[in-house]
């Protein structure tokens, strides 16, 4: 047995940085020209300007912090300075004066911020989203939960998961995870209330970004008129091709009358799926939706009755039960009945991003009481997520690249830890500056040809 070496603690004489992907962040920063998308409307006549406040902070939320006291470890990082092209560092104090200070206005800037972020074309190939069987992007929306107990912030309230805190609503497009909105709302806000106007917001983003069709995804939670017809008519407005795939909520449906006349038309067709369960599959066309003149997109709903006449355990049920489920499409018959249902089942893969959001990027705690200044956050979030999904996009799916599964995406964690993380030396010689990977790195490869890639044009 060996003993563990006796290592001799010693401080170098030269700059070390644990945070060297922060140089493919300032890269990107440098591409969509960040400061001059915030200091003209913003300016300062003295002190720090704007866009370095929120280039520390969109730095921040990549590394996985959002406290506003996390800043003050920039403060003596030279390489911070250089990789994101500061100019100073605010105070943790400042940063948070300022984010209470233009937390309404500085929303609608992120928004801006995120739509340049997504349109980069990187190594001169626009960002590839991800598309479904169909040729739609899908336009996955949802709210989540963000649990805040034992606080008093603002706009805390009791949400349906059973614990006060926030309760969001998050935009995704493509099968890639990146957001098109995060925006905060109080924990008792239903799903589908004002929905119309985050979809209003995402379609203009999307149509921007992106030029396939779109297909926008909910479940049972927006299963209203009013959002579908606002839906297809801001898609209109814009001049695009929307379908829409939603699961219904049966509400007060007679199930069991349903299901009586089913089992008594001959014409249906039943699947046994295992012993003592069986499944029936039928559509039917609905009143289309008028949106516009000349306008009326066909509508239809699939229906699946499952009838059980065993339980979990195999014991026999003195009556049948029977589940009636419901998707709303406006997808053409080209789509057959099962496809349409294995599409919303795909649907479920943005819980996986709402985790990344709560765990990875740990935003389930957001760090101020006032509501505009966590609105704002979770604005910025949105960005951030963008930002590291391009990094592992570009880089952790090479034949050279860290050793991993084979994947269509890596989780933010995984982005954190292989490149964010990255152990640097900063090296000044012959009057320019050399970022030193280690020998032994592994991912020296794909960092170094990502960080070629970025290069503004």
């Amino acid at each position: 047995m060996t003993d563990p070496v006796e290592f001799i603690v010693k401080k170098l004489p030269y700059d070390l940085s644990s945070h060297g992907g922060l140089a493919l962040v300032g890269r990107l920063f440098k591409r969509i020209n960040l400061p001059a998308m915030i200091d003209p409307q913003y300016p300062v006549r003295s002190g720090i300007a704007y866009s370095d406040i929120l280039k520390c902070y969109l730095a921040l939320l990549t590394l996985g912090k959002n406290d506003f006291e996390a800043v003050e470890g920039f403060r003596s990082q030279r390489f911070a300075h250089q990789a994101l092209g500061l100019r100073a560092v605010p105070s943790s104090a400042t940063l948070r004066q300022r984010f209470d200070a233009f937390g309404c206005d500085w929303s609608e800037l992120a928004d801006r911020i995120n739509r340049a972020i997504l349109g980069l074309h990187i190594d001169g190939a626009p960002i590839d989203f991800g598309a479904l069987s169909t040729g739609h992007l899908p336009l996955d929306i949802d709210t989540f939960v963000m649990d805040q107990s034992d606080t008093q912030k603002e706009g805390v309230s009791y949400t349906y998961a059973g614990v006060d805190g926030y309760c969001p609503i998050a935009l995704y497009l493509g099968t890639r995870g990146y957001c098109l909105e995060l925006d905060l709302r109080p924990g008792s806000q239903h799903s589908a209330r004002e929905s119309e106007y985050n979809i209003e917001r995402a379609l203009s983003t999307a149509c921007a970004v992106a030029k396939a069709p779109l297909l926008l995804r909910a479940d049972s939670g927006f299963c209203s008129q009013h959002l579908i017809t606002q839906a297809l008519r801001s898609a209109a407005a814009l001049g695009r091709e929307l379908d829409l795939l939603i699961k219904w909520n049966p509400r007060s449906a007679p199930v069991e009358q349903i299901a009586v006349q089913r089992c008594a038309d001959v014409s249906s067709t039943w699947t046994q799926l295992r012993v003592g369960k069986r499944e029936c599959l039928w559509s039917e066309a609905l009143e289309p939706i008028d949106i516009q003149a000349g306008c009326s997109p066909a509508l239809r709903r699939v229906y699946r009755l499952t009838e059980r006449t065993l339980d979990k355990k195999g014991q026999p049920l003195l009556f049948p039960e029977y589940v009636l489920e419901g998707w709303s499409t406006t997808l053409g018959p080209e789509i057959e009945d099962e496809q349409v249902i294995a599409l919303y089942r795909d649907h479920a893969t943005h819980e996986q991003f709402h985790a990344e959001f709560k765990t990875d990027m740990d935003l389930n705690r957001l760090p101020s009481g006032k509501f505009a200044t966590n609105h704002l956050v979770c604005a910025l979030a949105a960005v951030a997520m963008n930002l590291l999904r391009i990094v592992g996009q570009h880089t952790l799916h090479e034949s050279d690249s860290p050793m991993r599964k084979v994947a269509l995406r890596r989780r933010i964690k995984t982005v954190m830890q292989e490149l964010m993380y990255k152990a640097a030396r900063i090296i000044s010689h012959a009057r320019g500056w050399a970022l030193g990977i280690s020998g032994s790195d592994s991912g020296f490869a794909v960092f170094e040809r990502a960080f070629g890639k970025m290069k503004a044009a």
